[in-house]
């Protein structure tokens, strides 16, 4: 993947959100599966989606994401995670909150 700042296009479909990232190999839709805070700085996790809108090996890709708080119409801004440690305390906190997700849906039954 390309690891240069990336302003993705958001889109909504079905009421489930999706983002097109644009590279230089070409365009990949994501779904977006969850935006969190970890150490005061945002998060988005974004589930590739194939050309028929399915992901059938379940990777995810984290980037760094942020909003302009002064402009809520600009488009937000994702980047690439470079630092091993910043994105390993990512990765441990979407896997914390997949186990509340399953928490929560085997209370919900």
């Amino acid at each position: 993947m390309a690891k240069e700042n990336k302003k993705p296009v958001y889109e909504e479909a079905d009421e489930e959100m999706t983002v097109t990232l644009n590279f230089d190999d070409g365009d990949v839709t994501c779904s977006v599966v969850t935006i969190m805070t970890v150490e005061e700085k945002d998060y988005i996790v974004l589930l590739p989606l194939d050309e028929n809108g399915e992901n059938e090996d379940g990777e995810v890709w984290i980037y760094r994401y942020s909003e302009n708080p002064e402009d809520p119409n600009e488009e937000p801004v994702i980047e690439y995670i470079e630092d091993e440690d910043e994105y390993e305390k990512v990765e441990d906190a979407f896997d914390e909150f997949l186990d509340s997700v399953e928490f929560d849906e085997l209370y919900s039954e």
